[in-house]
């Protein structure tokens, strides 16, 4: 079996102190495991939310040469091991990168380095991918973008040096920073000259004279002024051009040349110009020019004609090639961007923009899993817009600029498309993602798939929601119920900035449908008062807590100062539970991480238990992480009797008389896995009249040790454990309240957090010996229940009417306790009509609501009827309203059956979804005396224009996903053309596009919006020329629906306006024609119209939202 991965040395020149940490650039030494046709992206890691983690072992390695920065598990026959990436290995010298391998079965907590960039790479900037076999050892290695460079480059530097240039000293610093972005050497780039003139030119040193970057700036630090009373500009290009580049000073052959001009005035010598250009024009010397200012500025004197002789001399385009400054001081400022330039030059031997010569591909990886193709991520290309490349064994497919230009919207060239890159699968097909997190400067993710002409489409794309965010940066698909099909996409933005200015972080919840992306929310973590960087890394565990769902584990590494904290997230069926339900800092793990949490791996069982265990690494570390087996603890409370009489005091107590019982509690468990079977060894804790949400001050009984909680430790196994103790009861019915914790929070197993850990029983009190009954009347609903309810904005309540009698003896403490689902909430009572109190409470958190009926007692055959209002909650939608009914009191009932009833209400929302259309024409005579155009050469030749618009409005209720069918009337039955499409817009301006046969795709429609498909067409005026008719309406057809009719409905989901009515000049009474009326009226004949249309994201009222295309047949 081949195993490989990948390491990769980058431009950019990290920081990693405050490295990726503070700026996430693109990252080196990443790590990707290919096994069976699987690659994982080594920069993430999982745990689970219960996280059953103990800690393992600390692996340590070289910090400054940040070990850590990745970490991947990895396994062959010789064991169990962790691969460490360490991207500056080579710390100071050359940091060219390696890996460390650290097995996790050894005693050592040391790591072996691989040594893998010992043979020496001369190309590192367009990216190199190394293999190397299940034993460690180098095999090959490949680079899809490797292509020649443009060459080394000679440089002839000509400055002014006459008396207006003041002061000096600027100019000097200029050429310092300028050379010191300059990659210079024999091989490389060579400065030549340093030509200054003022009335002549003088060459301070040429070509040949130093060989280091080093000797050449301490020489530029050395130019003194020449001065002169004249600028002899074009003198000084003529000498550079037949005498800087000349073999004997040492011009290499092939090399491309550059002068580089500076000077702050007209040249007395412009009558040179146009010949001393065209001579460097025939031999292919690019020229930058620079003006100074200054001196013009300074005298008022107006700049227009240096200007231009300056852009006279720079090479075309100008823009590239001419700077200019307002004084010398600002020369620095430029010389940045100048080498940048100079930079092009060499990388491309022409001076254009960067194709792939900087692409860095292999900056992130991921394994297809139908395609057995490897996407490799290329932020650096075209100018580090960046692309993304799929690699097999057979080929490298590197994709266009074009292909993602339009949907980036890339002024900038930085969106650094490619930073990572993943899958989502929808069953049937394999859609590509991949993040920009500077498009825009508020990231963007993109899903594509490949045409049948092997390009990419682009189906979807969302964008961030703050600027710097670098949304996009970090992807993690998510299978929660693991049916193969993509639930989830999560999406870090771990610069995100809250209105504490603090960089806390972000991760994005999407759900994904047929390749469109749908907002669903985000995970909380961590503090809004410090720096946490949450979601830095992303990990999909493969069910840590082992109840059936996938999980997550997102780092912090910024939070705890700087220590770093990672979150566990559940899943639940297909969802993900958004508050973390295990928080696991470093500084509790070791005192002395830094950053833990900035890379993660959760893919493997390392220690043979069959749970995923965690590994995560941190500066100059990485944790091994074990994880541990769970237990589900269940409690029984039994009590003897069941009833206690406040008449008979059987036990004295402290030399009273007063009512006594005993309780039985028992204890058992359930354990995963299933084997081994426990026990959970855990400390329960039993507290006397208490209940789950309350407990009095002054308890009304104690155990015999005169205490109210008792605490006792126990061992559960599968099966019951039971302790039986004595407890007085002093005045009437009394609540048990009983709580587990572990007696060892490191011990294994661990009690599931999901679970519950606390319990509430009761023993009832009675006062006569005659039973009580109390019975709930069959709760009747003010609604038809036949079909279902209809929810709106307007109307989303749900009521019901409550009746309890009481057919026996008094009772007392009586209530009605309900609970309901998720898409309800409470919203008040209608009181009795005979005055009876009734007071409810409700509880948020466990959706259960608590009336008092009557209290202190319920008469004997006395029946209260009182109103329970529920509103929808129209945040969480659901085909079904749930609500359960119980009556209860301090009375022993004999059927307590009839004391309960529940109802499951059917119910549909109305999406408040509105069609409207709008027309520039509403009639058309047509001139039956044209005759039809046997050639079409423009649009005139065809017809007027006709344009209309589609609005489509919402209302109250956000909308995920909705689908607009559109059909026009494009042909007669003999085919003969009707209407003719020019072009389709969307407003607000939607600037992203995909061609859609029938259906367009409406996405994240926020409350209360509009959007328009503007429509232009041209009618053929030729067909309805050369027909007899009387008059003819051409109508539309449209249909809207959301995607999940059965749940969101669209109340008038159909519109068919007329679109226009055409009438010949001239009717002819009784003549029937091919165009009748009420032919076109509605139908798709000819089959329907290709929209292509442009969409994109939209924002309107702080609402956004985006229209998009997609191909859904």
């Amino acid at each position: 079996m081949k195993k490989v991965w990948c390491f990769f040395v980058f431009v950019f020149d990290i920081q990693f102190i405050s490295p990726v940490l503070h700026n996430p650039e693109p990252r080196c030494c990443s790590i990707f495991v290919v096994e069976e046709s699987v690659i994982y992206d080594s920069s993430v890691i999982s745990l689970s939310l219960a996280l059953p983690l103990s800690l393992s072992k600390v692996f340590s390695g070289p910090a400054l040469e940040e070990f850590g920065y990745t970490v991947k598990q990895f396994r062959n026959h010789q064991g169990k091991w962790l691969l460490v990436g360490s991207p500056w290995s080579g710390y100071n010298q050359d940091r060219k990168g390696d890996i460390y391998k650290c097995e996790i079965r050894g005693s050592s907590s040391g790591c072996q380095r691989l040594n893998l960039q010992s043979k020496t790479y001369q190309y590192y900037y367009p990216g190199i991918c190394a293999e190397v076999n299940p034993l460690f050892n180098p095999l090959s290695s490949f680079s899809p973008a490797l292509q020649t460079c443009g060459g080394p480059m000679d440089i002839a530097i000509i400055v002014d040096g006459s008396n207006s240039i003041y002061p000096w000293p600027p100019v000097v610093a200029f050429l310092k920073k300028l050379l010191e972005n300059l990659d210079i050497g024999p091989d490389n780039t060579q400065v030549s000259v340093i030509i200054q003139y003022g009335v002549e030119p003088v060459v301070e040193f040429h070509l040949n004279a130093y060989k280091t970057k080093d000797s050449i700036i301490a020489a530029a630090a050395n130019i003194l002024q020449r001065e002169g009373l004249e600028t002899n500009t074009f003198r000084a290009i003529e000498f550079a051009r037949c005498n800087a580049f000349l073999p004997g000073n040492g011009a290499r052959p092939g090399a491309s040349k550059v002068m580089v001009v500076v000077t702050d005035g007209e040249s007395h010598d412009k009558n040179l110009r146009d010949d001393v250009i065209r001579k460097c024009e025939s031999e292919k010397i690019t020229r930058f020019g620079i003006a100074v200012l200054g001196y013009y500025i300074r005298n008022d004197i107006d700049t227009k004609n240096l200007i231009a002789e300056i852009k006279s001399i720079a090479s075309t385009p100008t823009d590239r090639y001419f700077f200019n400054v307002s004084a010398e001081e600002a020369l620095l400022e430029i010389a940045g961007s100048l080498g940048d330039r100079i930079f092009n030059i060499e990388g491309t031997g022409k001076g254009g923009d960067f194709q792939m010569e900087m692409s860095q591909v292999g900056f992130s990886a991921h394994q297809t899993k139908k395609q057995n193709m490897i996407m490799l991520g290329a932020v650096g290309a075209y100018g580090w817009s960046g692309t993304v490349v799929h690699y097999t064994t057979q080929k490298s497919d590197i994709f266009p600029k074009t292909a993602f230009e339009r949907i980036l919207e890339d002024r900038n060239h930085s969106s650094l498309l490619g930073y990572s890159v993943t899958t989502l699968n929808d069953g049937s097909i394999e859609y590509y993602v991949a993040g920009a997190p500077r498009s825009n400067h508020t990231g963007q993710v993109i899903v594509y798939i490949i045409n049948g002409k092997g390009q990419p489409t682009v189906i979807d794309s969302q964008r961030g929601d703050q600027i710097g965010s670098y949304y996009g940066s970090v992807l993690c698909p998510l299978d929660v119920d693991k049916d193969g099909v993509s639930d989830l996409l999560l999406v870090g933005a771990p610069m995100f900035m809250n209105e504490q200015q603090k960089e806390i972080g972000k991760v994005h919840l999407l759900s994904f449908t047929k390749g469109i992306l749908s907002v669903q929310g985000f995970l909380t973590g961590p503090s809004p008062v410090e720096n946490a960087r949450f979601g830095m890394s992303i990990s999909a565990v493969p069910d840590l807590n082992m109840d059936g769902y996938s999980d997550v584990v997102v780092g912090a590494p910024l939070e705890d100062n700087n220590k770093g904290v990672i979150y566990v997230f559940n899943g639940d069926k297909k969802r993900l539970r958004t508050q973390y339900s295990q928080k696991i800092l470093g500084s509790k793990l070791d005192p002395a991480l830094q950053y833990f949490g900035r890379s993660m791996d959760a893919s493997s069982d390392l220690n043979d238990d069959t749970i995923p265990d965690v590994s995560v690494g941190a500066y100059g570390m990485v944790v091994q992480l074990w994880s541990r087996g769970m237990a589900v603890v269940t409690a029984r409370a039994t009590f003897n009797p069941d009833t206690v009489s406040i008449l008979s005091k059987t036990c004295r107590v402290s030399g009273r008389l007063v009512s006594c019982f005993n309780t039985s509690v028992c204890f058992s468990a359930t354990f995963r896995p299933k084997i081994p079977v426990g026990p959970v060894a855990i400390r329960f804790n039993l507290t006397l009249d208490a209940e789950l949400q309350s407990s009095r001050v002054t308890s009304r009984g104690q155990f015999r040790n005169s205490e109210r909680v008792l605490q006792k430790d126990i061992r559960v196994s599968t099966g019951e454990v039971c302790e039986t103790l004595e407890a007085p009861d002093f005045v009437s019915s009394i609540g048990l309240r009983v709580d587990i914790t572990l007696q060892d929070p490191d011990s294994s197993p661990v009690l599931d957090v999901l679970s519950p850990t606390a319990w509430e029983f009761f023993v009832s009190r009675i006062i006569h010996s005659d039973p009580l009954s109390l019975v709930l009347s069959k709760t009747s609903v003010v609604f038809c229940s036949s079909s279902r309810m209809l929810v709106s904005f307007k109307d989303k309540r749900l009521s019901f009417t409550v009746s309890v009698t009481n057919k026996k003896e008094n009772a007392y403490n009586t209530q009605v306790t309900a609970t309901y689902s998720k898409n309800l909430f409470f919203a008040s009572i209608s009181p009795p009509s005979d005055g009876t109190e009734v007071k409810c409470t409700s509880t948020k958190e466990s959706l259960t609501l608590s009336c008092q009926v009557g209290y202190p007692a319920l008469r004997q055959n006395q029946e209260v009827t009182f109103g329970v209002n529920f509103d929808f909650n129209l945040n969480q939608l659901q085909t079904e309203a749930d609500v359960s009914f119980e009556a209860l009191s301090d009375s022993t009932e004999a059927n307590p059956s009839d004391n309960q009833a529940s109802i499951s209400v059917p119910v549909h929302y109305d999406s408040e979804i509105s069609l409207s259309r709008e027309a520039n024409l509403n009639f058309y005579v047509v001139d039956m005396d044209n005759e039809a155009k046997t050639a079409v050469n423009t649009f005139n030749d065809i017809g007027p224009e006709f344009k209309f618009s589609l609005k489509v409005s919402t209302g109250n209720f956000p909308v995920s996903l909705a689908y607009l069918t559109v059909s026009l009337p494009s042909a007669t039955a003999r085919g003969n053309p009707l209407l003719y499409v020019t072009g389709v817009k969307t407003e607000p301006n939607c600037k992203t596009a995909k061609c859609q046969p029938m259906k367009c795709v409406l996405k994240d429609m926020g409350i209360k919006s509009d959007f328009f498909v503007n429509v232009t067409t041209r009618i053929w005026n030729g067909t309805f020329a050369a027909s007899s008719f009387q008059s003819t309406v051409l109508t539309v057809s449209t249909e809207i629906e959301t995607s999940e009719p059965e749940l969101l409905v669209v109340s008038h989901k159909h519109l068919t306006p007329h679109l226009i009515s055409l009438k010949p000049r001239e009717n002819k009474p009784g003549v029937k024609g091919e165009v009748p009326v009420g032919v076109i009226a509605g139908s798709v004949i000819g089959g329907l119209l290709l929209l292509a249309l442009v969409i994109g994201l939209l924002w309107k009222v702080l609402y956004a939202f985006s229209l998009l295309l997609t191909l859904l047949l």
